[in-house]
């Protein structure tokens, strides 16, 4: 591994860094001892240990939290918990929370926190004085009875934490002096995230001063590459993201590396979480994704063989915690720095399903050996891990996908195994597909079990794994291939029977809907509610070639609505695709959905309005404007490119209170992000929607648009350039396009 591995996109100045450590931590890089060659791949063979699985604690005023939180943490089988203390919390409610916990036989590491503005004031002899007084009495008092004591909080987060270097090392040196001579372990110094620079530089001036911890911290996350799996594009772009592969096991590898390189034995993340509000700008189901996150990074943590423990961050809070306090104001300090305490009322305490995930992990997967990774790194995450009961297989992919199991395990295999889902809930019909929310295989521990054969990437498929009373079941019948949606296995059977390809319904003159490169028509008694089934009708040579590789167009039907409706954008319901394998003609494969209900289109709407109305259906334009761009700064906020926003493709309903609901079709050419749409393609997309609209109509709907996005910026020469061009496009494709050109042989033809 180079320098560059490990480089952030922007210069590190932190506080924990002089211009001088800065330089000490890039010679120990340039000297190459970052080198780790497969370091993005676990390795097997080492044990989890026991206690692997932490969270951090505090309590409220009401004595009621603390039984609380030990019943809970009883039910969780955790064997340690962090706790922040901090000055004035002698004698209050964390102190008695303390006393509980170290009254059980929860081990505790004590986390000593230094207020905000004292941490400024280190340079001072009355600070300093303060800080000692403070780090004395709470060694003496529970030194003996913690697994440790940590300093440091988000220290390399001075905004947060409010030490520059200075004022760091002089509260290191006093707490090291104090805690030391007592003969307590100490922990530290809690850098904050993935800044390996910031660890070197901190850990060598700790070795030269003889104070180097007994246990080295870091808070370890993922949540700002969305998926714990994922390679870091965060370090010199999307781009590189593949090439450096530097994913959350690497990180973790690495940062071990450099505590082993300093003669510090242990390394733990005391805190990481992913936050609500993080996940739902992109998905729906937030508190889902939180369960299916925190079994993935606990997974590869474990795997990673790095870490001595890994701790989630607060037990009970709102915005984060496994249990919700349903108290949603954010305190003003992160609690990622200070986790002061429970702010919501005990009788509004719910657990969350990040809760179940994580007891169901803690009972399987710490105390087992690893046995190393079946699949990583490629979509689909398989790993072993043996108990002295159980050999445990733990899958899952990469959100939005799912792999068939006949593709990773051969059928006999799968006779004697136990299938738990994510929250620890048996499993008795074996399920056919591997999602992004985890599953447990668990054989007698004598079994041997290898994946069939490496998964292959293509047998991925797009599914809404978290859509409710809803699964993706497979089709595969006389030449036909395909997923279709049914509550359970007795109803997929029966599916497959009535929507076998063979037996669709022919397109008549009546039924059908649309009729050009597709045909599009419904079918009434299908099912109990009307279908719609889409074909390709027609694919020109060039497309033959160009769209030879690529999912068929059913497929990238289906592929759209799934993506659409994780990402909480109405679309039409699907219910089945087909497609036949090796079809040279691309045009031998089946969309099915439900009719949406609608009252107009926006290409209707906005027609009108160009033509000088001033109100359609009983909505005014200017009503519709804002909905509509509301609508789209959703669509582009929740990372998707839809490439085909025509009017058209916009169906609107009208709603109660004069609100509209939008939902979106001819959706095969969407693209999908986890980030927000560029400002590009959010003008890409405007065009399209704008070229039946006037310009005046123009105005209010895109400048509405504009002034709401983080850009906000006025409707300008710039931004109006893409809608200039787009017209030019159109109105040339009318004179001189295919269509053109066609209409203009038909009416030779006809005067012949």
């Amino acid at each position: 591994m180079n320098s560059s591995d490990i480089a952030q996109k922007k210069p590190v100045n932190g506080p924990l860094m002089d211009a001088n450590q800065l330089g000490v931590a890039l010679r120990y890089v340039f000297a190459g001892r970052l080198s780790l060659p497969g370091g993005h791949l676990p390795q097997q063979g080492h044990a989890v240990p026991e206690n692997f699985v932490g969270v951090g604690v505090t309590t409220s005023d009401d004595p009621a939290v603390d039984d609380y939180i030990l019943q809970q943490l009883q039910a969780l089988e955790l064997k340690q918990v962090r706790l922040d203390f901090t000055y004035g919390d002698e004698g209050g409610p964390v102190n008695r929370l303390l006393e509980r916990l170290l009254a059980t036989d929860i081990q505790v590491l004590l986390h000593l926190v230094q207020p905000f503005n004292e941490a400024q004031q280190m340079r001072t002899g009355s600070a300093q004085l303060r800080w000692r007084d403070f780090v004395q009495t709470a060694a003496s008092r529970f030194g003996s009875r913690v697994s440790a004591i940590e300093i440091g909080s988000t220290s390399n987060r001075r905004h947060w934490a409010g030490y520059d270097t200075e004022c760091f090392f002089n509260a290191w040196q006093i707490a090291y002096e104090e805690i030391k001579s007592r003969g307590i372990k100490l922990a530290g110094p809690n850098i904050s995230d993935f800044e390996p620079l910031h660890n070197i530089a901190v850990l060598t001036r700790l070795r030269r001063l003889n104070q180097l911890p007994d246990i080295h911290t870091n808070n370890l996350f993922s949540e700002r590459v969305t998926e714990p799996e994922r390679f870091d594009h965060r370090i010199f772009g999307t781009r590189l993201a593949m090439r450096l592969k530097v994913n959350l096991v690497k990180k973790a590898r690495i940062l071990k590396k450099i505590t082993s390189d300093f003669g510090v034995n242990e390394f733990i993340s005391p805190a990481a979480f992913w936050t609500l509000p993080r996940i739902r700008r992109v998905l729906i189901h937030g508190e889902q994704k939180q369960a299916d996150y925190l079994t993935r990074y606990f997974t590869l943590l474990a795997a990673s063989g790095a870490m001595h423990q890994a701790y989630w961050g607060p037990f009970i809070c709102h915005r984060e915690g496994l249990i919700d306090d349903g108290y949603e104001t954010y305190p003003d300090l992160e609690r990622i720095t200070h986790y002061r305490s429970v702010l919501g009322q005990r009788e509004d305490f719910r657990l969350r399903p990040a809760f179940y995930a994580m007891q169901n992990f803690n009972r399987l997967i710490p105390g087992s050996r690893y046995e190393g990774p079946l699949a990583t790194t490629e979509g689909i995450e398989v790993h072993a891990f043996r108990q002295e009961t159980k050999l445990i297989h733990v899958l899952w992919t990469i959100n939005g996908q799912a792999m068939p199991l006949h593709a990773l395990y051969a059928p006999a295999q799968l006779d004697n195994v136990d299938v738990l889902s994510r929250d620890g809930a048996a499993i008795t019909d074996m399920p056919e597909f591997v999602t992004e929310s985890p599953i447990f295989l668990c054989w007698p521990t004598s079994a041997q079990i290898e994946l069939k054969a490496s998964p292959d990437p293509r047998q991925r498929v797009s599914v809404y794994r978290h859509a409710p009373g809803k699964n993706v079941y497979a089709f595969e019948q006389d030449g036909w291939k395909g997923l279709l949606i049914a509550e359970n296995a007795e109803q997929a059977v029966l599916l497959r029977q009535k929507l076998h390809p063979n037996f669709l319904p022919l397109a008549t003159e009546q039924t059908t809907l649309r009729k050009a490169r597709n045909i599009i028509w419904r079918a009434d008694d299908l099912l109990d509610k009307p279908v719609v089934i889409k074909t390709p009708l027609r694919m020109p040579p060039h497309k033959r070639l160009l769209d030879k590789f690529k999912p068929c167009k059913s497929k990238r039907s289906w592929n759209a609505a799934a993506e659409l409706q994780r990402r909480g954008i109405s679309t039409a319901q699907p219910i089945a695709y087909f497609e036949r394998p090796n079809d040279d003609t691309l045009v031998g494969n089946y969309y099915l959905c439900e009719l949406v209900d609608y009252d107009f289109s926006a290409r209707d709407v906005l027609s009108a309005f160009s033509d000088g109305a001033t109100e359609y259906q009983g909505i005014k334009d200017e009503d519709l404007y804002q909905q509509l761009s509301r609508f789209l700064l959703e669509l582009h906020g929740r990372g998707v490119f839809f490439r085909d926003l025509a009017g058209g493709n916009i169906l609107i309903k009208k709603q109660v209170n004069g609100q509209l609901g939008f939902t979106l079709i001819d959706i095969n050419r969407a693209r999908f992000f986890n980030r927000n749409a560029s400002l590009s393609e959010r003008l890409s997309d405007l065009t399209r929607i704008c070229n039946k609209l006037h310009w005046p109509g123009r105005e209010k709907l895109v400048g509405h648009y504009l002034q709401h996005t983080k850009y906000k910026l006025p409707f300008n020469f710039r931004c109006r350039l893409p809608f200039y061009l787009y017209d030019f496009k159109v109105r040339f494709k009318r004179r001189y396009g295919r269509k053109a050109i066609t209409r203009l042989i038909n009416r030779l033809r006809g005067k012949n």
